[in-house]
């Protein structure tokens, strides 16, 4: 599986943006899907996830009510609806895939990982 994430830009703080994470393989579709993030300076740190049928999603405390994690299993796409965005949430975003524990929020549990898209929040 390979995962193509896109959608990030510069944007004002309050602004929304949305991102998308693009699977090859049929298998995407059984598979939890998430998104992290890193800013500079910091440690990758865990956004959202959604399961593979899109059951209720996990969120981080930080975007919990702010951020939307779909996915799309008939177009491989997971996506990324971000409002009200802050300067805090500047960073670059990968989208992961493959959880191989129940613990979502944790990196290294996934399998595979996009290459990262750049969000960058003006105040």
């Amino acid at each position: 599986v390979q995962l193509q994430a896109s959608g990030g830009g510069l944007v004002q703080a309050g602004n929304s943006l949305r991102l998308s994470c693009a699977a090859s393989g049929r298998a995407f579709r059984s598979y939890t899907v998430a998104w992290f993030r890193q800013a500079p300076g910091n440690e990758r740190e865990f956004v959202a996830a959604s399961s593979w049928n899109g059951g209720i999603p996990t969120y981080a405390d930080s975007v919990k009510g702010r951020f939307t994690i779909s996915r799309d299993n008939a177009k491989n796409t997971a996506y990324l609806q971000m409002n009200s965005l802050e300067p805090e949430d500047t960073a670059v975003y990968y989208c992961a895939a493959q959880a191989r524990s129940s613990d979502v929020r944790r990196d290294k549990v996934y399998g595979y990982w996009g290459q990262g898209t750049l969000v960058t929040v003006s105040s």
